[in-house]
């Protein structure tokens, strides 16, 4: 059992510090995971918030089947997933025009340092949603390729297809912007 899950039992049988551990531990990662769904840093902001209101108020029930984090992620993405679908009119400013907010630039340039990090991030930025997020979930968070599935709700073959043409993808936005590969 992670640390996660750990603190959350804690928090249900009645320890509101396992709650406030989970939040310390999690919102960050998450909270830029959200974005890449989004592409709105302050609406990531409020999802992420609902994630954790979620498991506050409601109490959903972890079984123990996948790690904590691949457990929160996935209810983070379903309530974006319903968000988006209620707001499916709702037009959503790329991430490119959002440069002058400070709040991306305190969160995304402390997790993006160096000039090549910026590069690929915002050529992440310019793929397909499903190509972000399962970059994102890979790479930037470490899930497997089975955890990684269970957040997309998708097959663990499905996956692994989504990465080899996501990665072409990222490698082709790359080599257009003039990006250079350290040998």
């Amino acid at each position: 059992m992670d640390n996660g899950a750990s603190s959350y039992h804690r928090f249900l049988a009645g320890d509101d510090e396992g709650l406030h551990e989970i939040i310390c531990e999690y919102r960050q990662g998450l909270l830029l995971y959200l974005n890449s769904l989004v592409q709105n840093i302050r609406t990531a902001e409020e999802m992420t918030e609902d994630t954790f209101a979620e498991l506050a108020i409601r109490c959903p029930k972890f079984s123990g089947k996948s790690s904590f984090k691949t457990w929160l992620y996935a209810i983070g993405r379903n309530i974006t997933s319903k968000y988006l679908r209620k707001h499916a009119n709702f037009n959503i400013v790329p991430l490119e025009l959002q440069e002058n907010l400070a709040d991306e630039e305190n969160i995304e340039g402390n997790y993006i340092k160096s000039e090549q990090k910026r590069a690929v991030h915002k050529a992440l930025h310019s793929l397909k949603t499903e190509y972000r997020q399962v970059l994102y979930l890979s790479y930037f968070e470490g899930f497997s390729n089975a955890e990684t599935a269970i957040i997309m709700k998708k097959s663990k073959r499905q996956i692994e297809t989504l990465l080899y043409n996501a990665k072409k993808a990222l490698k082709t936005e790359l080599e257009r912007s003039g990006f250079e590969y350290e040998e």
